[in-house]
């Protein structure tokens, strides 16, 4: 204990203490003090000098913040400067009943200043000015600042929603990081916070001034009273000593009120940007020459007048001029100066900050779109979009890019478009009030809408309303709403262009992963089997033939084994789609005890072989290409009849290069080697590409 109590202990503690956090209820008791405890008149003085300072201290500072969050702490501020000055007219109200009879003196140097230098010792002339601030305050600022809080609020409550969801937007567009979203947030809450306390603050400053009314009332009443019965004073002296006392009382507190009412106004009616008040004053008052010039030609007018004062108003004619001459000048040297900054813009200013790099995938919207975009709903087009990139993942194996949406005012207001490293993929227009009831089935019975056609798969399909969704749904038709439209048109671009999706920080970022579960397999991958662009590039090949690059794990295996025997890219990518086999033949045919393929002629199949011997490949003569084609189409034709895919079977060596050339003539064409599809059991061959 009594090391405890050691002066070495108490300075630690005094020393360790944040007294910074002690003020408000260092203040606050101190509040409840001068309420319960006489005061001294030299206090009181202190005190109602302390109040005035610190209610110019604070408008000054609301003159001056740029924001108004800058200034969050004035609704709290604007409460304890209310109850200070009402603390301070209960202990001058103790005082003046106390003491009042002694003479003006009595309440201190103060209250006796505001009672004999403001009103010039004539309380009818005090009471008339104490109404006019009473007025002035309550009437006007006080009411005209707490209604435009009150509005502020409401606004900032309703608006608090279509903010929160630009933020969402931002974020899952990639705009922002995670990080700014937050703060961003936190500043719309703190905004929210800010208007709906000063909404309630400036019910403490209207209150302030009745109070104001009615603490007038009580002391001149109270004062007679006292005056008169206890201590025998002739009314006249009473009403003269006890009214000035009680006047001057209340000026002193009304001036600081009135100032804190103005701070109040200015701050609710500040309009954020990077000037404070006065700057925002002087910018857009004193900038425009002509209203000067007009002001001074009418002002110069009724100064002409027989019977006005003349020589003011032709002074203030002759400033006004002037003030307009001085403002025209002023713009045309700064006319001056801003051209010579663009000519020193255009050689100095440009940055590769100006460089725009194209979003991998883009969405542009028209304006009807941008409630789909709403995050409050659950079924929104950010969480589908979201979920589609998740599926993506899982199916290709890989992440595609972030999705960035975009408003386009220059698109109808219900059509989007999508765009893959800013090129046009595809557009099409949705009706968010609407449904979307596809005919996958081809339904005989027919609903009540606008025909169109689905633009993911190209099925048949009527815009409904939503009193027949129930309906459509019992005929069969698969209903879906804008947002699924979007996401569903969306998933079925990416899967076309997979090979276009993949870069290289795609690549790199599937590399880290791998190697965040087999480590040591890319141990060493990188350079010493191969380089990373030539993985990128075989990566790259695969997927353009819509084989997914889900087993990283068997592709990185085949490429380490066989690098050291091929250096070919197009011989790495053959030996790892040999690896693959099981999955892509599996991702084929459906049944593989019954798989129909397509293959080419023997004859065909020989010279094509031997011109790949030889080298010679170059040298396939551009008619044997066409007849090789058409019969490639006809045979597709053929086998689409029983199957639901075209699969054409050829030599190793011929599959690359039969998969380049047929599949820009016939696109769901899928070309397999023999090595690739020798584990399926059955394999039925539906036709031969040959000649006629």
């Amino acid at each position: 204990m009594k090391n405890f109590i050691s002066i070495e202990n108490i300075k630690k503690i005094l020393k360790e203490t944040e007294w910074i956090s002690f003020i408000g209820p260092i203040l606050v008791l101190m509040i409840l003090s001068m309420m319960i405890l006489p005061l001294s008149a030299f206090f009181l003085d202190i005190f109602f000098t302390f109040n005035i300072a610190i209610s110019i201290t604070i408008l000054l500072v609301a003159m001056l913040v740029k924001e108004t969050l800058e200034f969050s702490a004035f609704p709290i501020i604007l409460l304890f400067s209310t109850l200070l000055r009402l603390a301070l007219n209960i202990a001058s109200t103790r005082i003046i009943l106390l003491k009042g009879h002694n003479g003006i003196f009595s309440a201190g140097r103060v209250i006796e200043a505001f009672g004999h230098f403001l009103v010039g010792s004539n309380f009818t002339i005090g009471i008339i000015i104490f109404s006019i601030f009473i007025i002035i305050n309550f009437i006007v600022i006080t009411k005209g600042a707490g209604r435009i809080a009150e509005v502020s609020a409401r606004f900032m409550l309703d608006g608090m929603p279509g903010k929160q969801m630009a933020i969402d937007a931002d974020l899952n567009a990639g705009l922002i990081k995670e990080k700014v979203a937050r703060k961003r947030r936190l500043e719309v809450i703190r905004e929210a916070d800010f208007y709906g306390s000063m909404d309630g603050a400036s019910k403490f400053v209207r209150g302030d001034a009745i109070a104001g009314v009615l603490i007038m009332i009580i002391n001149i009443l109270g004062g007679l009273i006292i005056g008169i019965i206890q201590h025998s004073m002739h009314f006249k002296t009473a009403i003269q000593t006890y009214t000035l006392l009680t006047i001057g009382d209340g000026l002193v507190a009304q001036v600081p009120a009135l100032v804190l009412s103005i701070a109040s106004g200015v701050i609710v009616t500040k309009v954020n940007t990077s000037q404070n008040v006065g700057e925002q004053i002087v910018n857009q008052l004193f900038s425009d020459p002509k209203v000067f010039l007009l002001s001074g030609f009418v002002l110069g007018i009724l100064g002409l007048i027989p019977g006005m004062p003349n020589l003011i108003f032709l002074i203030f004619t002759m400033f006004f001029l002037f003030f307009s001459k001085y403002l025209f000048y002023k713009i045309k040297k700064s006319k001056n100066l801003s051209k010579v900054k663009i000519k020193n813009e255009k050689i100095i200013e440009a940055s590769w900050n100006d460089v725009y790099i194209e979003d991998v995938i883009s969405i542009e919207i028209g304006d009807s779109l941008l409630p789909l975009l709403d995050s409050e709903k659950k079924e929104n087009l950010l969480n589908k979009i979201t979920e589609v990139r998740k599926i993506s993942a899982k199916k290709f194996g890989f992440l595609p890019s972030h999705v960035h949406i975009k408003q386009n005012i220059t698109l109808s207001s219900n059509s989007y478009k999508i765009f893959i490293k800013g090129i046009k993929i595809d557009e099409w227009t949705v009706f968010p009030k609407k449904y979307l009831a596809i005919d996958a089935k081809k339904n005989i019975l027919k609903i009540k809408g606008d025909s169109t056609v689905e633009p993911a798969f190209g099925f048949s399909a009527i815009w409904i309303d939503k009193d027949i969704l129930n309906t459509a749904k019992a005929y069969g038709y698969s209903v879906v709403d804008s947002s699924s439209i979007i996401a569903t048109h969306l998933s079925v671009l990416i899967a076309k262009n997979l090979s276009n999706l993949l870069g290289f920080q795609e690549t790199q970022n599937l590399l880290n992963r791998v190697g965040q579960e087999v480590p040591k397999l890319i141990e060493n991958l990188i350079p010493d089997s191969i380089s990373f662009i030539k993985l990128h590039t075989i990566l790259k090949n695969l997927l353009s033939e819509n084989v997914f690059i889900k087993d990283m794990r068997t592709i990185l295996e085949t490429i380490i084994e066989c690098s050291n025997i091929y250096k070919n890219i197009n011989d790495l990518t053959r030996e790892v789609r040999i690896s693959l086999r099981n999955s892509i033949v599996q991702e084929i045919f459906s049944d593989l005890n019954n798989a129909k393929i397509i293959k080419l002629d023997y004859e065909i199949e020989r010279k094509l072989l031997d011109l790949f011997q030889s080298k010679k490949k170059n040298d396939i003569e551009p008619i044997f290409l066409l007849k090789l084609i058409h019969a490639t189409k006809k045979s597709i034709k053929k086998q689409k009849e029983i199957s639901d895919y075209s699969v054409l079977v050829v030599h190793d060596f011929l599959r690359r290069f039969l998969s380049i050339i047929l599949r820009k003539h016939c696109s769901e064409l899928i070309v397999l080697s023999n090595a690739e599809i020798k584990d399926v059991v059955k394999i039925t061959t539906i036709s031969f590409i040959q000649y006629e």
